[in-house]
């Protein structure tokens, strides 16, 4: 005698919710008729039941990781006009969109004048690693340090470093727009030091980097910091006028 399955819409229903098979639950119907239709077997209807969920899954969490990343705007490499700057290697920008760069942990660092696409293009690679499942995390420098410098007078510094081991890829904008003192520089070698090797960093300045003691307390502070930073780094140089100034951005 063949086991009774209880074949009720309600029932699947229930049984794809408590799985959290959404994409599925929301199209079997429509997949069952197109089966009958199309005469379609059992594993190709299986296989295509599968797709439609795992295409779901995946937009599920690019939306996730995007909303976590907290972006200022959604911005693409398609989307930068890259014959506006005077100087700017495309190839070496382009070349990041394989995000090769995050899986061997390395970082890059855009320099250049305020306003000639630094911060796009960090948000654009920031975006693309997104929707393809990496975490990451966008902040200003100066948000970013005050952030952690009352995390440190909290007492819950630790906490904070714990939450950003998980993040794949940081992105630090505008470093260089004040200058830090003794406690927040120690922070942020921290950050540096845990960071290395381990995930990537993206961080964009207007600051050339022989004069980052003007951002730290000394050089030999700018030097140690650097020293990690640029071990495994792409350095991408920007020149031209702003583009904000030009009215294009």
């Amino acid at each position: 005698m063949k086991d009774m399955i209880n074949t009720a819409p309600e029932h699947i229903k229930s049984l794809l919710k408590q799985f959290k098979l959404l994409d599925i639950q929301l199209n079997y119907e429509a997949e069952i008729a197109y089966a009958i239709e199309n005469n379609l077997g059992h594993r190709e209807f299986l296989a295509r039941l599968l797709a439609i969920e795992a295409k779901g899954k995946k937009e599920r969490n690019t939306e996730r990781n995007i909303k976590a990343a907290k972006f200022e705007g959604i911005k693409t490499l398609d989307g930068f006009d890259f014959s506006f700057p005077d100087k700017i290697n495309e190839a070496k920008v382009r070349d990041l969109e394989t995000l090769t760069f995050i899986n061997n942990k390395e970082n890059v660092i855009l320099i250049g004048p305020p306003g000639v696409g630094k911060s796009h293009i960090s948000i654009a690679l920031g975006v693309l690693a997104c929707r393809n499942g990496f975490k990451v995390l966008f902040t200003t420098a100066q948000e970013f340090m005050d952030k952690l410098y009352a995390s440190y007078l909290q007492g819950s510094l630790e906490s904070k470093f714990k939450a950003l081991r998980k993040v794949d890829l940081l992105i630090i904008d505008e470093l260089g727009h004040f200058q830090m003192d003794k406690e927040k520089e120690s922070i942020f070698f921290q950050i540096i030091r845990q960071r290395y090797e381990k995930s990537s960093l993206i961080i964009t300045t207007n600051i050339p980097l022989g004069n980052w003691d003007k951002i730290f307390t000394s050089k030999l502070a700018a030097t140690a910091i650097l020293d990690r930073l640029m071990h495994h780094c792409h350095l991408i140089s920007i020149t031209g006028d702003s583009y904000r100034v030009k009215g294009i951005k």
